[in-house]
């Protein structure tokens, strides 16, 4: 195995072995660093209305088809679709901003989960669900419209609430 001594590759090792890693401007995720030096293209997220402080937080990235979004990560990566994930433990306290490469410009869907309990399936009853419109999920598939971010050359600011399941309405915000 060839080891790598470069300032990029040290910052890409110690991100990988600490999934809460942060880096100036609070940005957290193996990607912080495209976001934190503007290196694009990239998205940056930052989330609000999170219920609480546990368990993991996910971006996922998807193409912005209504066929593709929200389909098995496997599939699409079988088929050579764009499908990529940041997952980072959720954050004591402090504002919460994730980052996530996309590998050209363009549009996008993108994905926010929060998994209360650290699982790889989301749970209904407890998870927290966001998009990039912030419009109120309800009880349907969210739309891949609502889900959709164009992308430049260098990195796309999104600003996401968290939505989580209110009775019977469905997913909305918790406050």
């Amino acid at each position: 195995m060839k080891v790598m001594f470069s300032a990029f590759s040290l910052t890409l090792v110690a991100l990988a072995g600490c999934p809460t890693a942060a880096l100036a401007g609070g940005v957290m995720g193996a990607d912080a660093s495209h976001c934190a030096s503007g290196r694009g293209p990239a998205i940056q997220v930052n989330v609000s209305d999170l219920k609480d402080r546990t368990g993991l937080l996910r971006l996922e990235l998807y193409p912005a088809n209504d066929k593709d979004f929200m389909r098995p990560d496997m599939d699409l990566l079988a088929e050579g679709k764009i499908f990529r994930r940041v997952t980072v433990d959720a954050p004591n306290a402090g504002p919460v901003s994730l980052c996530i490469r996309v590998p050209h410009p363009g549009r996008y869907a993108l994905l926010f989960l929060h998994s209360r309990r650290a699982q790889d399936k989301f749970d209904f009853w407890k998870d927290g669900v966001g998009l990039r419109s912030n419009a109120r999920i309800g009880r349907a598939r969210p739309r891949v419209d609502d889900a959709a971010v164009d992308v430049g050359n260098g990195v796309a600011v999104v600003d996401i609430k968290t939505q989580y399941l209110r009775g019977l309405g469905g997913f909305g915000p918790s406050r």
